[in-house]
């Protein structure tokens, strides 16, 4: 059985590096290396220090205790760095489920989330988000296809596309269905640090001992060039995990993990400043979808950086997109990649600069305008 084509990663390989104005991506607008240093008060002298030797399977001492200082309160035998969340996902998907097993995930969701179990032979339930109230979650539903037992439940709050996310109480409802059916519960943190109708989260892992939760430096952080992120879970499960990396990647780049570390100890204040961006950006995104409510719906992103845009009328926008790219060199996500049922919708992001976002939101409206026959 062939894997599945990654349909967002191929649309971003076709257009991603081929546009001018980018309101497709999902993350924040992404932070130079001086930008960095600045935050964190290093400079590149320290580099100087730094030997180019090979680093440690689990993830250097360094950023390892960064992340558990930041997460599990300083307990580093939970965490394993890896190369963004995608590593992590693909190492999971190896080593928590088998061939047979069912996997109930949140719908839509980003495809590496369920495509590496599915290649493996696992059964993929999913758990649709109420689309008509603005993609809210569905516990009574998630209760009913627990029954079955699964062999792991998938979710990820703020959501990837919609941006929609749940209450403390959703939360450790969902954790109390995961302990009921016996899963593993895995809980893609990508966007757990950038909220904007409440507070952040807090992660299950330790809550629930079958928990495993995912996090990158790609989404809220712009820092997706470094590929760093990481895996907090059972340390049997990272020794596991660690003997598969062996065939695989082996560790991460200590040059990256330098960076990384700058990053995970000035989180806050690279938080703040990507949060004022982001809250002003998504404002405006708001604004602008006021202004065509014959075309467009958008359901407000409770954090993260994208929205999932209806487009009124279109049921399948990928030609809209592409006409977008290859026209006005904007770059915009068709819901297809999210799934087939979601053909009418886009996802937006809007974590660029506000002149992109500008840019891109105006070539939209005009695209759309021009196809509709509506006045510009």
């Amino acid at each position: 059985m062939d894997i599945a084509v990654a349909r967002l990663e191929a649309w971003m390989r076709s257009y991603y590096h081929n546009v001018d104005h980018d309101v497709g991506s999902s993350g924040v607008r992404d932070l130079s290396i001086a930008d960095l240093l600045a935050i964190s008060g290093a400079g590149l002298s320290d580099l100087n220090a730094l030997t180019i030797r090979d680093s440690e399977t689990y993830g250097g001492s360094g950023l390892r205790s960064a992340l558990a200082d930041r997460w599990t309160g300083g307990d580093v035998d939970p965490v394993m760095v890896t190369h963004g969340s995608s590593e992590a996902i693909y190492l999971v998907m190896h080593l928590a489920v088998g061939r047979g097993d069912e996997i109930v995930v949140v719908d839509p969701a980003y495809q590496q989330l369920y495509d590496v179990a599915r290649w493996r032979g696992c059964r993929i339930t999913p758990w649709p988000l109420r689309a008509a109230e603005g993609f809210r979650v569905d516990l009574p539903r998630l209760w009913e296809l627990a029954r079955t037992r699964p062999r792991m439940i998938v979710v990820n709050f703020p959501h990837n596309p919609t941006g929609v996310s749940i209450t403390p109480a959703e939360q450790d409802e969902i954790i109390a269905i995961a302990r009921e059916a016996g899963a593993w519960l895995v809980w893609d943190n990508a966007f757990g640090e950038m909220t904007y109708t409440g507070a952040s989260l807090p992660l299950p892992h330790g809550r629930y001992e079958k928990t495993v939760c995912f996090g990158t430096l790609s989404k809220s952080y712009g820092l997706a060039g470094l590929r760093v992120g990481w895996c907090l879970a059972p340390p049997d499960l990272l020794a596991r995990a660690a003997i598969l990396r062996d065939h695989i990647a082996l560790y991460v780049s200590p040059v990256l993990e330098f960076f990384a570390e700058l990053a995970v100890r000035n989180a806050d204040r690279i938080l703040k400043l990507q949060h004022e961006h982001a809250s002003a950006n998504r404002r405006r995104l708001l604004d602008w979808a006021a202004t065509m409510p014959d075309s467009v719906r958008v359901a407000p992103p409770d954090g993260g950086v994208t929205a999932f845009v209806e487009f009124l009328g279109y049921p399948d926008v990928t030609d809209l997109c592409r006409e977008l790219a290859e026209r006005y060199r904007v770059l915009l996500v068709p819901g297809s990649c999210f799934g087939d049922a979601f053909a009418s919708y886009a996802r937006l992001g809007f974590g660029g600069t506000a002149a992109e976002l500008f840019a891109g939101l105006s070539a939209v409206e005009e695209l759309v305008r021009a196809r509709t026959g509506m006045p510009a």
